[in-house]
């Protein structure tokens, strides 16, 4: 049990548990597993740990919070965010929710290793909950320990404030902690569990509130429970749609499309896949939640996906992604239907989605190739022979598109070539070098036609094609040195992450393609939900 712990260094953290105050919670004050009824959340406190020891932080995140570098360096710092100590005005507490895995409905699911501390108010008036992941279990932990390993924390971590420097909707990160203790995991699932160091990350955002949230009271016929958390929601999170009521409720489910296709448009623009799209892992938000087996493009496959439990369907394969968005905002529209009880409006919503997702796209693509606009009756062609283009010759999408500012309108053949080969994970062949002529013909007439400035095109394309992403085996290689004591990686990781667009000096070698012993290594390509 936690015990409580007060220092002048957090007396900037002003709490504010909307969440615990205003919403129905659990009765039964046991921890342990069970099915929840008519309740958001169960009170529950993180597990106490052995040894609290920092791996890293951000600077940014923390600055948001108002914390200080001297709070963050402290060991109070350590032992509040591991779990050990809570501050005043901190209520844990674990959330109940349900959802659609791989397509099926799976129930009740719940936060199973992730406890909220409490809703921090910053000095700009944002609202911030602080979040645990990792800090033991919960009354829905079902079979699991509720624990987190060291890998999976340094994981989200990085990519936390990866993408938000990325420029792409995401939860954030403020630390990662390692616990002194031992936690047992099946890396794949494949019989052979292993002692891994144990280490819980503190998560951040505005809410963790997920579509699953509502389907579960949806699901049990408890409608009165559905309607006061999406009444909360609103008041508190989208406040400028005023007085929840029907037309109120459909507003709310269109700005929730709206904001999921532009985050699921930032995905495809940087190549990010995500892996494990679940109901339960969409956030209201349109935030990215939830890294687990996620990982970039790097030879260009839009069949792709970093999940080796999803390897046979590829349901969350990097292509795919747009079409699950949609279905799953279709299961978030069955759940809300019973309080607006008509199917057309919420149809009609859903084509914001559509809408707002093609625009968005059709923008980014052409931001990407460095035109002005995007002319759907030449570009279309254009981007589908792209795609099928750098599929053919096995180009690592990020290296693709930020070299391909330094292409210039009046390049010769060969020189895009270069690049080509350059970026390619295997020769090309005499029919992909055709194709190639072909599309970058068409390409520097696309760019002649448009008589943008050299310079303005190459800064704009460099704007949002970046040249540094978390690929996973520099993920790995960072965590493969933290398991010995040395963080050092993370640190330099993450200073590089935070300026993705711009090259940095002597930073090279995080700018490269995937090397061959990367390939097939664990942790390095795919990746298990235990990840």
């Amino acid at each position: 049990m936690p015990t409580q712990a007060n220092d002048n260094l957090f007396n900037t953290l002003t709490f504010d548990n909307r969440f615990v105050r205003e919403l129905p919670g659990d009765p039964e004050a046991d921890n342990y597993r069970r099915q929840v009824y008519q309740s958001c959340y169960s009170r529950v406190s993180p597990k106490a740990v052995k040894a609290p020891r920092l791996v890293a932080y951000s600077r940014e995140m923390a600055g948001e919070l108002d914390l200080s570098e001297a709070a963050c360096q402290s060991e109070v710092f350590c032992q509040v965010f591991a779990g050990n100590h809570l501050l005043d005005g901190m209520e844990p507490y674990a959330m109940n929710y349900g959802g659609q895995q791989f397509g099926h409905w799976a129930g009740q699911l719940g936060d199973g290793r992730a406890i909220n501390l409490g809703e921090v108010v910053n000095r700009q008036g944002r609202r911030w909950t602080l979040q645990l992941k990792g800090a033991g279990p919960t009354p829905y932990s079902r079979s699991a320990d509720g624990l987190a390993v060291l890998r999976s924390s340094i994981r989200e971590f990085l990519c936390s404030e990866a993408m938000h420097h990325l420029g792409v909707p995401t939860t954030r990160a403020l630390s990662v902690i390692l616990t002194g203790e031992q936690v047992v995991r099946d890396m794949f699932y494949d019989g052979n569990p292993q002692l891994e160091p144990g280490a819980v990350v503190c998560r951040v955002a505005p809410s963790f509130i997920r579509f699953g949230n509502f389907q579960l009271f949806t699901s049990r016929d408890d409608l009165e429970t559905l309607k006061q958390l999406v009444d909360f929601t609103i008041k508190t999170d989208f406040p400028h749609l005023g007085q929840p009521g029907k037309a109120v409720y459909l507003q709310w489910f269109a700005e929730i499309c709206r904001g999921t296709a532009e985050m699921i448009a930032h995905w495809q623009r940087v190549g990010f896949v995500h892996g494990v799209m679940n109901t339960d892992n969409m956030s209201i938000l349109g935030l990215t939640i939830d890294y687990g087996p996620y990982g970039w493009l790097e030879n260009y496959d839009p069949d792709w996906t970093p999940n080796t439990t999803d390897a046979q369907g590829r349901r969350y394969r990097f292509g795919n992604q747009p079409k699950i968005a949609y279905w799953n905002l279709v299961q978030l529209a069955n759940a809300l239907y019973p309080l607006i009880l008509k199917a057309e409006p919420l149809q009609d919503a859903l084509t914001v989605f559509t809408q707002t997702f093609e625009q968005t796209w059709q923008r980014m693509q052409a931001d990407k190739l460095g035109l002005t606009a995007f002319d759907p009756a030449v570009d279309q062609s254009l981007t589908a022979e792209l795609a099928g283009l750098l599929q053919a010759a096995e180009t690592d999408m990020t290296l693709f598109y930020r070299g391909l500012s330094a292409i210039e309108a009046d390049s010769a053949l060969a020189d895009f070539r270069a690049h080509l080969e350059a970026c390619a994970y295997a020769p090309l062949s005499a029919e992909t070098l055709s194709l190639a002529d072909a599309w970058f013909k068409i390409y520097q007439g696309r760019l002649q036609r448009d008589g943008r400035p050299r310079i303005e095109r190459q800064q704009s394309m460099d704007a949002v094609n970046p040249l540094y992403v978390l690929r996973n085996y520099l993920a790995q290689q960072a965590i493969d040195l933290a398991e010995q004591g040395d963080f050092s990686e993370v640190w330099q990781l993450l200073e590089v992450l935070r300026r993705p667009y711009t090259e940095q000096a002597g930073k090279q070698r995080f700018a490269e393609k995937r090397p061959d012993w990367a390939k097939q290594r664990a942790g390095c390509s795919m990746l298990s939900c235990s990840s």
